[in-house]
């Protein structure tokens, strides 16, 4: 196929995820003279986008919402957006947002390549709306040129599903490292009773942080004086989130420290010893990406996405889903490594993303794209 595409929508579930994860690939099309909208619910960071040059338009999306005439109303005003900016291409990422694109591009008739970035809860766990879910997929990515996926575990589930088209699916090393940005920075662990384990993300059931608490308590039996900080928005619109009084309750207790969501981690990996993931699934999670970037050791589960990362005893450990005993077994493990272990660990984690995941192996992947649906067969 070929299109004419001046003008580009970058959609997703939030406008802070565009300013953390997409800025990079909307400044690279920017430069290359692509008018670029952004489109996504409100937040602070809309203003932000609008601030450095960016369209931006409001959608609503709701991300635990059910309601058919809710969901209806969000393609449709998708849809609108689409026609009133002219957009001849959509970039979608987070699961409501691909789906919502591709169908509003239906009704616009505008091609979208969404990007698949983990398979979410309605896969981790079956019911009915895993069922809706995959269903959906399959009447939406048939109707996509290409389809992103950010690592191969999930491309595999998706063909195994009858998903995809033959030569459909795009893999990319996840949303790519700014290494400028996030580089590496000197390490000094701290005594092994003093080490400071740090997870950054949304504050959900699923990310395993009730597993990092459990953890915590029986770390802290042996070495009391270990930290565990968390780092990420809470009370957030999903089926699966923590609320803020049940964090505030871990800190009362002087389990975990919680910081809320923060503009800049940087700092924080930068002071911590190692960094946590103990996630159901990802797709390639950008807390540890930043991680290894800066040249941090990892702690994450043996799922989809984080062992993508992980290479178990060179960039960190790995320990068993759902399991905080044996989360805690690799946590103590880390302690008891010496300095000279720890430092080679982060060492290797750097190396391993300067060689697998520079966020411009990405652009490069999204531009070659654009170009090939231009070319005119």
């Amino acid at each position: 196929m070929s299109i004419k595409i001046k003008t580009i929508a970058i959609v997703s579930n939030t406008s802070w995820n565009l300013w953390n994860f997409r800025l990079s690939l909307m400044n690279a099309l920017r430069q290359k003279g692509f008018q670029v909208i952004a489109i996504a619910p409100y937040d602070e960071y809309s203003l932000k986008l609008k601030e450095v040059g960016f369209v931006y338009h409001e959608v609503k999306i709701n991300g635990g919402g059910i309601n058919p005439f809710e969901e209806l109303k969000s393609v449709y005003n998708f849809s609108k957006a689409f026609h009133l900016y002219k957009v001849e291409l959509v970039l979608s990422f987070t699961h409501k947002a691909n789906l919502y694109s591709i169908f509003a591009g239906i009704f616009s008739n505008t091609p979208c390549v969404p990007n698949i970035s983990g398979l979410g809860r309605a896969f981790i766990k079956k019911s009915w709306l895993s069922h809706v879910v995959r269903a959906l997929y399959k009447v939406t990515l048939t109707r996509a040129p290409k389809v992103f996926f950010q690592n191969l575990d999930d491309l595999h589930v998706f063909q195994q599903l009858s998903l995809l088209k033959n030569n459909q699916a795009i893999p990319v090393p996840g949303s790519g490292i700014d290494l400028n940005r996030f580089s590496s920075s000197h390490y000094s662990p701290r005594p092994f009773d003093k080490t400071e384990f740090l997870l950054i993300g949304r504050m959900l059931w699923d990310k395993g942080v009730g597993e990092f608490v459990e953890a915590a308590k029986i770390v802290k039996i042996k070495y009391p004086q270990t930290k565990f900080i968390l780092i990420g928005p809470s009370d957030y619109d999903n089926a699966s989130a923590i609320t803020l009084a049940t964090l505030k309750d871990w800190e009362a207790k002087g389990i975990v420290e919680y910081m809320g969501q923060l503009d800049n981690v940087i700092p924080q990996i930068e002071a911590a010893d190692v960094v946590v993931l103990p996630s159901y699934r990802e797709g390639l999670p950008r807390s540890l990406l930043e991680a290894c970037a800066i040249g941090r050791p990892l702690i994450a589960t043996n799922v989809p996405g984080c062992k993508d990362l992980v290479i178990e005893g060179e960039t960190g450990f790995l320990c068993n889903p759902k399991d905080a005993e044996d989360l805690a077994n690799a946590m103590i493990r880390f302690i008891k490594l010496s300095d000279t272990q720890k430092k080679e660990i982060g060492l290797n984690a750097r190396k391993l993303v300067e060689e697998k995941f520079d966020h411009n192996i990405v652009i490069n992947k999204y531009l070659e794209t654009i170009q090939e649906l231009m070319r005119t067969d």
